[in-house]
């Protein structure tokens, strides 16, 4: 019961970071479900992508939508995309091993963390 009870509290903590800084799958789960949960690379993210079959985030982009900050058009291609994406990325993350599909993840997490410190953005918020 009590880890049944830690899930749910991931699942609210991502759930509140998503909906705040638009993050929670690849950066707050797959990390807490493999050092927390004792997870591998393959079942943490296997895991985390199953999270996408329901409309999770559904509530938080209803209300982004509502101050007017989605383009449904965008949504809508990058949804095609990933469709098609995620599954030669599945394919391609099965058939590789675990310890270098980590550091796959890893080494993309530390370019996307030094992007957003040191990078410059040319669109205003």
């Amino acid at each position: 019961m009590a880890v049944v009870l830690l899930y749910l509290l991931l699942g609210l903590s991502a759930g509140i970071l998503s909906g705040l800084i638009g993050i929670g799958g690849g950066v707050i789960i797959v990390p807490s479900l493999i050092f927390w949960f004792g997870l591998s690379q393959h079942q943490a993210q296997g895991t985390t992508l199953a999270l996408l079959v329901p409309p999770i985030g559904i509530f938080a982009a209803w209300t982004y939508y509502q101050q007017g900050y989605v383009d449904l058009k965008i949504a809508g291609l990058i949804c095609l995309g990933f469709l098609f994406g995620g599954l030669l990325g599945a394919k391609l993350a099965t058939s590789i091993p675990n310890v270098f599909l980590e550091k796959i993840f890893g080494i993309s997490l530390l370019l996307i963390g030094l992007k957003m410190i040191f990078g410059q953005t040319n669109r205003g918020g």
